[in-house]
């Protein structure tokens, strides 16, 4: 039987967008990725990997996402007042988040276990997210462009041609908790098959 805390763990969760300044202890952080890795795993081949970026190690990161923006085209890369301040903005903003979680598996050549390797990554982010919420730590799953820019993922020290980014977490305790948005009726995306 399903403990009851973890059904209401699955209901209660949010992705987090407002943290407070306080870090997660490194204790926590290593506990509830300890728990992701419980997610189900083909041949056991647990694929996932973690870069966790803080304190002054933050920096580095959010630079190599400014750089992949203005490489990418999704921010100019000039001196015009109104770009810096954009930048500004937005390097003040992700640096205020306590930690980024860079989430990337070793690609597979046969697109099947690419598949599988992907599918048990993704059980593993949510696992942890679940965890992460009993400890009273919120996260946002991004998914963004420059996780598909192969000049970030060398600045970050990755090789795309052998390492797939799969996921950036944004880890906090949480500033504030969505409201609930409900969830459609999983009758109306059910069907039975009997015949």
């Amino acid at each position: 039987m399903i403990p009851i805390d973890l059904l209401t763990a699955i209901k209660a969760r949010r992705s987090i967008h407002n943290f407070k300044s306080e870090e997660v202890e490194r204790d926590i952080l290593r506990d509830i990725f300890t728990y992701g890795s419980y997610a189900p795993s083909h041949y056991m081949k647990e694929s996932w990997n973690i870069r966790l970026y803080e304190k002054n190690g933050k920096k580095a990161f959010v630079d190599a996402i400014i750089a992949s923006y203005q490489r990418i085209g999704m921010l100019k890369a000039d001196d015009d007042p109104k770009t810096q301040k954009m930048i500004a903005s937005m390097q003040q903003f992700l640096l205020q988040i306590p930690h980024h979680a860079l989430i990337y598996f070793p690609k597979e050549e046969d697109p099947i276990r690419y598949e599988e390797a992907y599918a048990s990554v993704c059980a593993f982010i949510q696992n942890a997210q679940l965890a992460a919420w009993e400890y009273g730590v919120g996260m946002l799953w991004t998914i963004t462009p420059y996780m598909h820019d192969d000049g970030f993922a060398t600045e970050v020290g990755l090789d795309s041609e052998t390492e797939k980014i799969a996921a950036v977490m944004q880890i906090g305790y949480p500033a504030r908790i969505p409201r609930d948005k409900g969830r459609t009726p999983i009758v109306d995306k059910m069907a039975f098959v009997s015949e």
